[in-house]
């Protein structure tokens, strides 16, 4: 588990550590430049030259310490500034003027500039950045990621908002990030997880109590503490004591979606799985799956006594929006079995918004984009307010899918550092939400449901990844791997 930061957050525990530690900015200043030239060497053993781009702010003040690190240390440095010396704040100019001091040359960068070096250091900008780059950075940032060579992110990759993970319009690309202090919430979601790299932390040694007086945003899901939540079964036990799940979907051409969810929630533990689907696919299903009970809707009035015996309700893969899924969303809806909603239960939720308690919502960036009346592209710009919004609006727990996924209750966020781009393929969505009913059928709240099951799901897909390679990946490929990290 890692605690997240916001900005605000992180610039609270630096004031502490001025006002409580005694520490001057400059201090911090060379503590990090001291970190990030240590892991530079542990990372890059081999490496005789580097070539430290520095900013006008105290991010470049880091790289200044570093390549001075480096001269001191018998490696070859260019040091290529961007942006005015005379803009420098007090501590990067004292660490400017320790280089300058040990003879080191401080090149403006141009777009001539002829980079030579084994490995490339990111000092541009830090933690900061608000707006639209000046052009300068822009190309400081596009020429750093053509040079084709490692590069070590100083704090944050360059270009990227530290809080939400976007980028204005450009960010380095970055083989390894050094981030201080604590992990800020950005570098794990949006399009920062393809700019950080590996990321390590530095606390620059701020003891802990300091720690104590900074609440995170939110905090990373581990695999163990979501194993841990379920327990060891005893032997005298029955079907009906592991709950009774009931998959409501599979419209016309979409009866694999309720499979998919079906399925995930038996291979989850789930102790009886019933479908309520289109008569046309019931044959089909008991076909490839007997053990799920597989019942045809054609009128709404056949999907009450199922109601009545469920214990947690999957609304949504294949539901589709005509007449027919409208009848079976609004019984749904009314019964007050804890649900989790998906896909069209979620458009259609969207169409007449109210909020629940007892439910688990599992949009994706689009869907999010319809239930709060926005694009895709502005929820994706700011993942973690969107997600507040989300829970703000519409109760209950909130999991906004994609590249770091996030889960959110009340005030607090999880966020979900496994999962690959193998899984952005049909039917990923369905799986999820028939492991997390799987989950709230043995007894899981929702929060924990939600959370295992957002972990469970994407080291699923890790474990196939690793065996076969992201692309081609299927959903159902899953399956096997669901009883193996449940019962380890």
């Amino acid at each position: 588990m890692v605690k997240l930061y916001t900005i605000a957050a992180i610039r609270q525990l630096e004031e502490l550590a001025y006002t409580q530690l005694n520490l001057t900015p400059y201090d911090l200043m060379q503590r990090a430049g001291q970190a990030a030239f240590q892991i530079m060497l542990q990372k890059w053993p081999r490496v005789t030259t580097i070539a430290v781009f520095c900013g006008n702010g105290n991010n470049g003040g880091d790289g200044y310490v570093l390549a001075y690190l480096a001269k001191t240390a018998g490696l070859q440095v260019q040091i290529w500034q961007v942006g005015s010396l005379s803009k420098l704040p007090e501590p990067a100019r004292e660490a400017y003027l320790t280089c300058l001091a040990a003879g080191m040359v401080m090149q403006p960068f141009t777009e001539q500039a002829v980079i030579d070096a084994d490995l490339i250091i990111d000092a541009l900008l830090g933690t900061g950045i608000k707006g639209l780059l000046r052009t300068d950075y822009n190309q400081a940032i596009e020429r750093i990621n053509q040079v084709h060579k490692p590069v070590l992110a100083i704090d944050i990759p360059s270009g990227l908002d530290a809080d939400t993970g976007t980028m204005t319009c450009i960010a380095v690309k970055a083989d390894l990030t050094v981030t201080f202090i604590g992990f800020k919430q950005g570098l794990l979601t949006g399009a920062a997880v393809d700019c950080c790299g590996e990321i390590i932390c530095h606390s620059l040694n701020i003891p802990d109590e300091l720690y104590n007086s900074v609440s995170p945003s939110g905090q990373s899901l581990s695999l163990k503490t979501m194993q841990a939540l379920l327990a060891k079964r005893p032997r005298n036990v029955h079907k009906g004591d592991f709950g009774r799940v009931l998959v409501i979907g599979g419209n016309y051409g979409m009866g694999g979606a309720v499979r998919m969810a079906g399925e995930a929630a038996a291979r989850i533990g789930a102790g009886l799985v019933t479908l309520a689907t289109r008569p046309e696919h019931v044959a089909a299903i008991n076909a490839a799956r007997p053990e799920l009970l597989c019942y045809g809707i054609s009128k709404p009035s056949q999907l009450k006594p199922l109601l009545a015996k469920a214990t947690v309700l999957a609304l949504g893969p294949g539901l589709g929006q005509d007449r027919w899924a409208q009848a079976l969303w609004q019984l749904a809806i009314a019964c007050p079995k804890p649900k989790v909603m998906d896909a069209d239960a979620l458009n259609l939720l969207a169409k007449k918004p109210f909020q629940g308690k007892a439910w688990v919502l599992t949009p994706h960036p689009g869907e999010a984009a319809r239930l709060l009346n926005l694009s895709a592209q502005a929820i994706q710009a700011d993942r973690y307010t969107a997600i507040a919004q989300l829970q703000q609006r519409y109760g209950g727990v909130i999991i906004l899918k994609g590249a770091g996924s996030l889960v959110r209750i009340h005030n607090h966020t999880h966020l979900c550092t496994a999962g690959n781009p193998g899984m952005a393929s049909a039917g990923m969505g369905d799986v999820l939400t028939g492991i997390i009913a799987g989950l709230m059928a043995q007894g899981l709240s929702l929060q924990d449901a939600a959370n295992a099951g957002v972990m469970f799901h994407a080291q699923a897909g890790d474990k196939v990844a690793i065996k076969q390679g992201e692309r081609g990946l299927l959903a159902l490929d899953l399956l096997a791997e669901l009883p193996r990290l449940v019962n380890n």
